[in-house]
Order: C-alpha cells, then structure tokens, then sequence
C-alpha cells in the first residue's frame, strides 16, 4: 500500500512540475498528490493535513491545492528513490564442505536473523568450466586449479540476499578467509577449521556482487517483494 502511495505521488510530483498551470488534469493529481501525503505523512508535513478545496471556476486556488502538494510528493519521492539507492544485493555461496556438512539451515538462519531478506536460491553442482569463471580474478595464483577443483566437487547453495548494507555486513557475518582469524560469533569462526575448507563464499564488493550475481542467476530467477518483517528491521519510512 504504502509504495502505491510513494508511486502515485511521485508521478503527481513529477506532472506538477512539467504541466501548465492552466490544466484542469493537474488540479486533480495534485490534490491526490496532497491527500496521499497527507495519509503517509501525517506528524512529518503538518500543514499538508489538509488543503483548501477548489471550484471548477477558481483557477488560482486550484493551482494552489496542486502546489502545495509538491513539497510532500518531492519528498515522498526523494525517500523512495533513497530508501532503494540504500537496498543492496550481494551474492553468498555455501559451498560444498558446508553442504556436506548440514550447515545449510545454520548459514541461512543467520542471515535470517540479522534481518537480510533472501530473494535467489538454488542447488548446483557447478562445473570446473564454471568455477574457473567464478574465480576469474584469482587464475595467477598458484592454488587457482586447486580452488576451481573443490567448488566444483559438490553441491554448491547460490543466494542472493538484500538489505541495507548487506554487502559489507555479509562479509562480517561470514568472518575473515582464514577461519583461524575469523571472530568467534561469525560463521567461518564458529563453524570452519582450516583455509581451505572454509564452507561460505561472500562478494567483497558492488561489482564484484553484481558480476556474480549474474553469473550464477538469470534475472527472471531473482523475486521482488515486500518481507512482513522489513517494517520491525527498518522502521516506518
């Protein structure tokens, strides 16, 4: 309901401001732009709570009416876009040494918890072909051949999860490469031993979240949709 409201002003906003004063039409969205306000805003904008009415015969006042409704449609929109620009996505691997191990519900349930919202998962086992797409940045290294062999070994769980700074927050829940550096409360500190068996795979970056992304899913296979829980994590915007 409420990204209807944020929708609607948002395009009364954006008429407003390229339409001619003389148009009935404007008159109209901009009283709907102010009564969407007045509803979602009520305590932030007090003095859109209520606008004046308008006759058909009086102009000015229904220009009036519509102006006074594009302080709250701009803001409406600015939060909207901002509270999107905040939303990020990144890319989480279990891999197969966690597979294997029945960790999938204990990494999962972390993620859950902090208040990130899963929106991509599957099973794949993927192919050394593919692995050596993944790790594309790391062919110079000595244990390259080694790293693709092991992802490459097993059932592999792909993800992709959403949240405000998910990205570098992922990282942390995941816990540093080497699990004998890794923080206990993290998820290679509580539950990995050694380097190489490290069990979780998390983008360290925009682009590389992006790049992956695209790489393990096709975009029709990444959902969009409100989580009952995003009000009690976020707060009312």
């Amino acid at each position: 309901m409420r990204s209807q409201i944020c929708r609607s002003a948002s395009r009364a906003a954006r008429y407003l401001l390229s339409a001619p004063r003389q148009s009935s039409h404007v008159f109209a969205e901009g009283r709907a732009a102010a009564a969407a306000a007045a509803v979602s805003l009520r305590g932030k904008v007090p003095y859109l709570t209520s606008y004046g009415r308008t006759d058909s015969g009086n102009a000015s006042i229904g220009w009036i009416s519509g102006a006074l409704a594009l302080p709250a449609a701009a803001y409406m929109l600015q939060e909207q876009e901002a509270h999107a620009a905040e939303m990020e996505r990144t890319f989480i691997a279990i891999k197969p040494d966690g597979v294997q191990r029945g960790l999938i519900a204990e990494i999962i349930s972390r993620f859950e918890r902090k208040g990130f919202k899963l929106v991509a998962i599957k099973i794949v086992v993927p192919s050394k072909g593919f692995a050596q797409k993944h790790y594309h940045d790391l062919k110079e290294r000595p244990f390259f051949n080694g790293l693709c062999d092991f992802l490459s070994s097993g059932p592999v769980i792909a993800m992709v999860w959403e949240g405000e700074g998910v990205i570098k927050y992922g990282r942390k829940l995941i816990g540093a490469t080497d699990p004998q550096k890794s923080e206990p409360g993290t998820i290679r500190g509580d539950l990995a031993v050694v380097v190489g068996r490290n069990i979780i795979h998390g983008s360290d970056g925009p682009e590389t979240a992006k790049d992956e992304i695209n790489l393990w899913f096709k975009p029709e296979e990444l959902v969009n949709y409100t989580n009952n829980a995003e009000k009690w994590v976020y707060g009312e915007n």
